[in-house]
């Protein structure tokens, strides 16, 4: 049996500290969209007065406001730089954000970091480690098991319900070939550009015959957040969710019975966690000195609460090239750039 996992969020699933939350990309950013010429110097530039880490609710963002404040204030001491922090309403938003220059720190997943890195030369610094690992996966859950479960589903040692042999392996993939039922579906995605709440789970839908992009096959419901998407199938908004594993813990405390209600049925394949990008503008000493503030950061007790707070991190390690690529050539099989 699985062992009993609390919620990670992994975006950054994952973000203010002085911002508001939900901001949309034009009003945080004046430069949304904005050149590589227009990101600035290399890392041979002086360093900067302030700094400011961009990071992306994924799950209810004052929460994230209330937990982020002590890293940043953290930062500030040991790097000797004034560093605040903003709230952006997407990952689209927060790579652009590096882009423009106005944010030089950013807590992503995956294929944003490599967004960041191939299209405005950031530095993929840091990846994020849980409970010893660098990789999570999908989970794919429903409010209709008597469909898509094959077996009585059983609780966990979280006492959370699961079918289709998911709740006996700690790793994916299980359970998959209930995803052809899915067929004609409403389906609650996360965002287009999350590897767990959008590319993975796409990917092995096309697998089995289901092309997410015709509405014959299913009608996606994107929610711009993990919470958000296990709140639509508990509520019945869509018969079937995904979300990184395992995001119903994000809601139980308001929605108690959400385990019981919310049945997770397969998992995706392994997916590499998500991690921190640092902008091309930079100093190198100063890009190596807060990679380095933030990995000793997490091994204190205060740090260690604190990045359990806000993205349930339990460690940083230095961030795998490869990764990244990963990740890129998921959403190139399904023509995301």
């Amino acid at each position: 049996m699985r062992a009993a996992r609390s919620a990670s969020a992994r975006t950054f699933r994952a973000s203010a500290l002085l911002g508001i939350a939900a901001l949309l990309c034009g009003s945080l950013l004046s430069g949304c969209g904005g050149s590589d010429d227009e990101a600035g110097s290399d890392s041979g530039s002086s360093a900067p007065d302030k700094l400011v880490l961009a990071l992306v609710p994924s799950s209810n963002a004052k929460k994230i406001v209330d937990s982020a404040k002590p890293l940043t204030d953290y930062l500030s001491d040991q790097l000797d730089v004034e560093v605040s922090g903003t709230v952006t309403q997407d990952y689209t938003a927060a790579v652009e954000a590096i882009g423009s220059d106005q944010a030089q720190i950013a807590f992503l997943p995956v294929l944003p970091m490599e967004q960041a890195v191939d299209r405005y030369g950031a530095t993929a610094a840091l990846q994020v480690v849980r409970d010893g690992k660098t990789t999570y996966h999908t989970q794919f859950f429903t409010n209709d098991p008597d469909t898509f479960c094959s077996d009585k589903p059983t609780p966990g040692a979280d006492d959370m319900l699961y079918c289709n042999g998911t709740g006996d392996v700690e790793d994916g993939p299980a359970g998959l070939d209930a995803l052809k039922k899915v067929k004609g579906d409403t389906v609650a995605f996360v965002e287009q550009s999350s590897a767990s709440g959008y590319i993975f789970p796409a990917l092995d839908l096309k697998n089995v015959g289901i092309d997410v992009t015709d509405s014959a096959d299913v009608k996606p419901l994107f929610t711009n957040a993990h919470d958000a998407a296990v709140l639509a199938v508990y509520g019945g908004q869509a018969p079937v969710g995904v979300s990184f594993d395992d995001a119903r813990t994000l809601v139980v405390k308001d929605k108690p019975d959400v385990g019981k209600k919310v049945v997770v049925f397969a998992l995706s394949e392994e997916i590499p966690n998500d991690g921190v990008v640092i902008s091309k503008t930079l100093p190198a000493d100063l890009q190596t000195k807060i990679s380095d503030a933030l990995i000793g950061y997490a091994k204190t007790k205060d740090g260690a609460k604190t990045l359990d707070e806000l993205y349930e991190i339990s460690e940083f390690a230095k961030a795998d090239p490869q990764s990244l690529q990963i990740v890129k050539e998921a959403a190139e099989k399904l023509g995301l750039s």
